[in-house]
């Protein structure tokens, strides 16, 4: 087979009108594609919980049993929601009230197994801890649905051959299947040259596709759908390019789009929470040996950057500047860490582990151990506290810190050191820490929080932008 695999994002979903024209029937043959769709843009959050300020969704609400009930009123948000898209979508009476119910037999049975279980969880023979895994995959698999099953609808509807594979499992009482078999299962009898299959984001698989790859499931079904099937290219369609850094930072003006780079990058920001794609994804495709390419969603002419597995730029040079706000330092100092450094490293990950405690980065000496870690401040005072009574003669700084990066497929540019450190100190910013592996792929600073947007400014005009890349750095 000679075809793509295809995942469009959430927010260049809420525009039917450039999926359509910009991806759908940019090329002259619409067909021998993939096409694995994202909830529309902040419906996941509804369904869940906020992925930025954690402001509670349906299973956040239904989770919390200091507030019962608070689910049903964010459920009754979510319907209003995806019924406000419906009736924005359909200009049909009819084809509105279709999708409508679509949506509402979803809610509907979403709505009387939450309640079937908070009323077992009432008896106290059954906890609902034991349970919130199971529960968190099926609002997770509403906004999925609900998105795939429009855009079929409505591509036929606009004169397209389609076909709405549903991966969610739904009311389906077979034996669990694993992601794989889930997939192959799914694809058996479509016939991609003759018509578009549109995939859901979430596939119901044996282990929980949230519980093992959280919000980057999607990702993980792409990923699987384009090495199962022998993809040529698999295509993530974003609202944006993968650029030298944040143009909200640095200005649309002066960043460059990155036109090739390779999995290597993608894993380091993916490190910073600025996921091309979810590094568990990306494995799979670069031991397939398939490229992966970020297309702008707005800008269909462009090609995008390619990343493959191979790719190291002509010359070292670096290709991004990227970073991360809101990160915590946890410094822990014992004098008699040395010579028993893997004990207190062993009990500090163990502990960071049973709190679900992201790790970004950590730096170690004779006595000290520092984690640079990505959670809240109420997550990383419990980790505090059960070290301090774990290892009670430790003693523990936390801090709250940013972090900028300079990442590149090949850095080993001497002086690149000193001459990052020059241009920090030119605008009064001071490194806090400082990190540069023998990989040569990125170098990480740590500096203290307001100092993050002016930080990346400096770094991008004195790395990337006197180079004068031009249109693209390495065009792809």
């Amino acid at each position: 087979m000679t075809h793509t695999v295809e995942k469009i994002g959430g927010t260049s979903m809420n525009d039917y009108v450039a999926v359509r024209d910009n991806i759908i029937r940019a090329p002259a043959n619409p067909y021998d594609r993939i096409f694995v769709v994202s909830a529309y843009g902040g419906v996941t959050d509804l369904l869940l919980e906020h992925k930025k300020t954690a402001q509670r969704g349906v299973f956040a609400s239904f989770s919390d049993v200091r507030e019962a009930g608070a689910w049903t009123d964010a459920l009754t948000a979510v319907r209003a929601r995806l019924e406000a898209i419906n009736g924005q979508l359909f200009t049909s009476a009819a084809d509105s009230a279709e999708a409508d119910a679509f949506v509402a037999a979803r809610l509907t049975e979403a709505e009387r197994c939450l309640t079937g279980l908070d009323r077992l969880c009432r008896h106290g023979h059954f906890q609902l801890e034991s349970h919130l895994a199971t529960v968190r995959e099926m609002p997770a698999s509403i906004g999925e649905a609900h998105s795939a099953w429009n855009l079929a609808r409505l591509l036929a509807r606009d004169g397209l051959r389609t076909r709405f594979v549903d991966l969610t499992g739904w009311s389906d009482d077979t034996v669990q299947l694993s992601l794989d078999e889930r997939i192959c299962a799914g694809l058996a009898d479509v016939e991609v040259a003759r018509e578009l299959p549109i995939v859901t984001g979430y596939a119901y698989s044996e282990g929980g596709l949230m519980a093992r790859f959280d919000r980057g499931y999607s990702e993980m079904t792409f990923s699987r759908t384009a090495v199962l099937t022998g993809a040529t290219e698999a295509i993530i369609h974003k609202e944006y390019h993968l650029s030298s850094a944040d143009p909200a930072v640095v200005g649309a003006d002066r960043v460059v789009p990155i036109g090739r780079t390779n999995y290597d990058v993608a894993d380091q920001l993916a490190n910073l929470g600025m996921e091309a794609i979810h590094p568990r994804a990306a494995k799979g495709l670069r031991q397939s040996g398939i490229p992966l390419r970020i297309k702008n969603t707005f800008e269909p002419e462009h090609g995008g950057t390619v990343i493959t597995h191979d790719y190291v730029s002509a010359k070292p040079c670096v290709e991004i500047i990227a970073g991360r706000r809101n990160v915590y330092a946890l410094e822990m100092f014992d004098q008699g860490m040395m010579g028993r450094f893997a004990h207190y490293d062993q009990t500090l990950l163990a502990t960071l582990e049973r709190f679900r405690v992201g790790i970004i980065s950590k730096d170690c000496n004779a006595n000290t151990l520092t984690h640079y870690l990505s959670c809240n401040l109420k997550t990383v005072k419990r980790v505090q506290q059960a070290l301090t009574d774990t290892l009670p003669e430790a003693e523990f700084n936390l801090r709250r810190v940013a972090m900028v990066s300079a990442i590149g497929s090949d850095m080993r540019v001497p002086g690149l050191l000193a001459e990052t450190a020059a241009a920090l100190a030119a605008e009064g910013i001071s490194i806090l820490a400082m990190h540069q592996s023998l990989r040569q792929v990125d170098m990480q600073c740590v500096i203290d929080e307001r100092d993050y947007e002016a930080a990346v400014r400096a770094l991008h005009r004195h790395l990337v932008e006197r180079h004068d890349h031009g249109a693209a750095i390495c065009a792809a």
